[in-house]
């Protein structure tokens, strides 16, 4: 029944009762009765005619995130005093199901367009914020990630080779930060830092992004000593919210 909120998209925000049946690939009553109990429970809402789009407890569970979240909570002034530091944008993510999920942003003036934003979702593979997550995974999971993307991994430059692979996520972790250079849009950079749970888990990164020629790359390493003070602020922030409890990364590996 909750798969029914995966239908809804920025590119079909609206569904129809039968076309909501179809894809769900159930029977009518079946359909019909995942529909009224979502909308029951406000996850959707009626737009007239048999039409439907996402219901406004949506909204009430996503201002609880932003007020509960110790990920979220811990960011508080950070993103605000990296944006002040370096000028540019900065953005928090999360690993979640197999991907890199933004948490939270805070733009500078005249910000590139078309930035990661909250809510939006990428692969494990491309961009900074992505990659320097990527190289701190267990490397068990690391294993099997490679097994099953080789192809990917052989493209977004990340290695032809298990070992390959391997040594260019181990020479990320060993500086700190990864940065990347117009691999979602063109033209923009991206300098990116890991955040770690109480047990020294990989749970997202922090980062920022800015035009390409805005800054020229012997600055580079300030921002990305910059972004690192960020990464350790938060994580230090994330252990002491939970109170001694490891807040657990979202699942990630399997892919």
């Amino acid at each position: 029944m909750l798969s029914i909120l995966d239908l809804f998209t920025a590119e079909k925000p609206v569904w129809a009762t039968n076309d909501l049946i179809e894809a769900l690939e159930t029977s009518r009553s079946t359909g019909y009765r995942y529909i009224k109990h979502m909308q029951e429970f406000g996850l959707l809402s009626a737009v007239g005619n048999g039409f439907y789009v996402l219901g406004p407890r949506i909204i009430e569970m996503d201002l609880q995130i932003r007020n509960c979240d110790p990920l979220t909570i811990a960011s508080r002034g950070v993103l605000e005093q990296l944006v002040d530091t370096t000028g540019h944008s900065a953005l928090l993510c999360t690993v979640y199901s197999n991907s890199v999920l933004c948490v939270a942003t805070h733009l500078a003036p005249l910000s590139p367009e078309n930035l990661f934003s909250r809510g939006q979702r990428r692969p494990l593979f491309r961009g900074a914020v992505s990659k320097v997550i990527l190289a701190h995974i267990p490397f068990h999971r690391l294993k099997s990630i490679y097994t099953r993307n080789a192809e990917v991994i052989r493209e977004v430059d990340l290695g032809d080779s298990w070992d390959a692979f391997r040594s260019n996520l181990n020479k990320i972790r060993k500086a700190g930060y990864a940065i990347t250079y117009g691999e979602f849009n063109p033209n923009i950079v991206g300098v990116a830092s890991p955040i770690f749970n109480a047990e020294d888990g990989i749970l997202g990164s922090v980062g920022v992004a800015w035009h390409k020629g805005d800054v020229p790359e012997s600055e580079c390493g300030k921002i990305a000593l910059a972004v690192k003070r960020a990464a350790r602020e938060i994580t230090q922030r994330v252990s002491q919210t939970m109170n001694g409890m490891a807040l657990p990364p979202r699942a990630v590996g399997q892919a």
